[in-house]
């Protein structure tokens, strides 16, 4: 029988991007490296990335500094609604602001999002099989970073909205046998100068 052993999920959003998403600016692809730099020791077994350009070349360009991990495409890292909540399942004073943010969410979407999320969950969360512990690396879009926190916070369904992240952050989960998820890291950004830190968001937000 074998046993069951810890994994630990480092999570990435992509880093920052061209206006029309077709790639990294020059400052997304500094982050992108700087972060490899920073995982450069972890004993990672795979390295999975949405199929998204900007997801692609930040896995990329970490992947270079990383030791012989291999890289794998994967479409439920990529960048969908893991959730459409209703409104009876908001809090009464953001429920108009979180319905707006959603209104132009695609059907296609609506749909498709909740099963890629489900899916996710099953491929990315809880302990392994196996002796060792594993390492795994997913670089992949602010939603599904948030979606899978508020699973390891047991959090409601919704709550992945207003779980923001920085480019090329990094938030750490482990999932230990016999113990309920722990968020080790979330949103760190201390590989990173100043200057790269927050690309995206307003500067009341910059902490």
């Amino acid at each position: 029988m074998t046993g069951t052993a810890t994994r630990y999920l480092y999570l990435v959003r992509h880093g920052e991007a061209l206006p029309d998403e077709s790639g990294l600016t020059e400052g997304g692809r500094r982050q992108a490296s700087l972060l490899g730099q920073r995982l450069r020791d972890v004993p990672f077994t795979a390295l999975h990335h949405g199929p998204l350009p900007r997801a692609e070349q930040t896995a990329r360009l970490i992947g270079e500094h990383l030791k012989d991990v291999p890289l794998s495409v994967c479409d439920v890292a990529g960048d969908y609604v893991p959730h459409m909540p209703v409104r009876d399942e908001l809090p009464a004073e953001s429920a108009d602001l979180f319905l707006r943010f959603l209104a132009d969410v695609p059907d296609e979407e609506r749909e498709q999002g909740p099963a890629l999320a489900r899916r996710a969950l099953d491929m990315f969360t809880g302990p392994v099989d196996g002796e060792e512990d594993r390492h795994e690396l997913v670089v992949t879009h602010n939603f599904l970073v948030g979606w899978l926190v508020r699973e390891a916070m047991h959090a409601p369904k919704w709550r992945w909205l207003g779980l923001n992240h920085g480019n090329a952050a990094l938030t750490v989960i482990r999932y230990a046998p016999g113990r309920p998820a722990c968020v080790l890291v979330s949103n760190d950004m201390r590989h990173l100068p100043a200057e790269l830190r927050w690309t995206g968001f307003p500067p009341e937000l910059h902490i």
